[in-house]
Parts: C-alpha cells; sequence; structure tokens
C-alpha cells in the first residue's frame, strides 16, 4: 500500500484506506472518493502541487495533503 501521492502517474489503484479521520472522508465522499473505490491518477504536479485522478470518468483534483491520506493499492 502506498499513499495517492506516492504513486505514479497513468496507474490503476484501488482505495483501501483513509487517514485524517471521518471530516476528511466526509469531505471526499461527496466526490465519490472512498474506500473500496477504483481510480485512475493522470497527473501529479512537482514541488508539493496538487494531484489529478479520474473516478468514475471524472477528473477531479486534490491537494497533495489530502492525496498523502488517501492509501491506495495499485491494480495492475
Amino acid at each position: 500500500m502506498m499513499s495517492l501521492a506516492e504513486m505514479k502517474v497513468g496507474k490503476k489503484a484501488e482505495i483501501k484506506a483513509m487517514g485524517g479521520g471521518m471530516s476528511l472522508q466526509r469531505r471526499l465522499s461527496p466526490l465519490n472518493i472512498r474506500i473500496g473505490k477504483r481510480i485512475r491518477k493522470i497527473a501529479s504536479q512537482p514541488l508539493r502541487g496538487p494531484v489529478v485522478i479520474e473516478v468514475d470518468g471524472r477528473r477531479i483534483t486534490l491537494g497533495r495533503g489530502m492525496a498523502m491520506k488517501v492509501m491506495v493499492e495499485v491494480i495492475e
């Protein structure tokens, strides 16, 4: 397992855990980012910039701090 921020661009993964408590989960749930969901990392900006992922055909941008708390397992 690794954080979404550490995952390589272009890879697909399944969300396995979320740190940050219920407040983070409440913020991400309306975006359909939840445990068990499959995502694909589209882009990652350098120098602690945001991370862009695709969930259910939609592109979503997350701040690096949030991305560090979303733990994923890469799907081969």
